[in-house]
């Protein structure tokens, strides 16, 4: 891919903040490898092999009974039964290098749990016998994406919301306004209690009520680039033209006002993420048994 000579400069430019393109590099490779989590910490063999036959179990689940076993109910690769099947099928295993899933406990752990950092732990295990390093992997994965997902939607209210007030003005910036001050004016962790309390907390309602309050932090500075826009000479022109108000918000003015709207978006991302760990610390995140960051950090508080 060619880039052009002025992104050229922009990434050479951003080449001599070492503090900021160092962080990128190693925030970006933590986001790559967290998307392969599960060839890295899984309860099942990355490949296989059984009577001259290849399995990916990652990738696909594969029954007892395929093995030679009795059962037509899911493989348990860690059980000594399965293991000695796979051995008399002159068979092998290769295992990723944290032999756990995040929700894998182990029964066979030397002391009583929650276990140090050991060997065959890394960083040991938590209250009920499961593998930490796994279920940081994955509990960053789910917090990164959840975070992302949360700033897109939040974005897409946000800007849409402050692009209306900014290009339309008058009465429609004057009601939206105050529609947001109120809005903002609520005390939201208070809200995002009570209402995760009112339901079974799942990861899609737990977004949906993070949605309600997130999309408020962009409406300013979107509407303030649209105040400022609006009155220029190109958009006169194009409304000389006969372009439409949506054809112009979206060509015209949108792409100078995504200026400053891009340099929030890296604060909306961690917001997003604390804020769900936040939750999750509290109990009013994710239900048990998701990998979270905040249900281990309560879980070091604890132990």
């Amino acid at each position: 891919m060619k880039l052009s000579p002025l992104t050229r400069r922009r990434w050479e430019n951003f080449k001599t903040k070492k503090r900021g393109y160092f962080s990128f590099w190693i925030i970006s490779t933590l986001m790559v490898l967290s998307l392969f989590a599960e060839f890295l910490a899984n309860d099942k063999p990355v490949i296989m092999a059984y009577e001259g036959e290849i399995y990916l179990p990652v990738l696909r689940t594969y029954s007892e009974s395929t093995f030679g076993g009795v059962f037509e109910t899911e493989a348990d690769y860690r059980s000594e039964s399965v293991q000695h099947l796979i051995e008399d099928g002159d068979g092998w295993m290769l295992w990723p290098p944290i032999p756990y899933s995040f929700d894998t406990i182990d029964w066979n752990t030397e002391g009583a749990v929650p276990e140090a950092p050991s060997a065959r732990h890394w960083l040991g295990t938590d209250d009920i016998g499961r593998d930490v390093t796994a279920r940081i992997i994955y509990g960053f994965r789910l917090s990164v994406i959840f975070g992302l997902i949360l700033t897109f939607l939040s974005a897409l209210i946000g800007i849409t919301v402050g692009a209306t007030q900014g290009y339309f003005g008058g009465l429609v910036d004057l009601i939206g306004q105050r529609v947001v001050e109120i809005w903002a004016g609520l005390p939201v962790l208070f809200l995002i209690i009570i209402l995760t309390s009112l339901f079974e907390p799942n990861p899609l309602a737990l977004l949906l009520v993070l949605l309600l309050f997130n999309w408020m932090a962009l409406v300013a500075v979107v509407r303030a680039e649209f105040l400022r826009t609006r009155n220029f000479d190109y958009v006169d022109a194009a409304k000389a033209l006969g372009e439409k108000d949506f054809v112009i918000m979206w060509k015209y003015i949108l792409p100078n006002a995504m200026v400053a709207t891009l340099t929030f978006l890296p604060f909306l991302v961690s917001g997003s993420i604390t804020t769900l760990t936040s939750l999750d610390f509290l109990g009013f995140g994710l239900p048990a048994g998701h990998p979270s960051l905040g249900e281990l950090l309560a879980q070091g508080k604890a132990n």
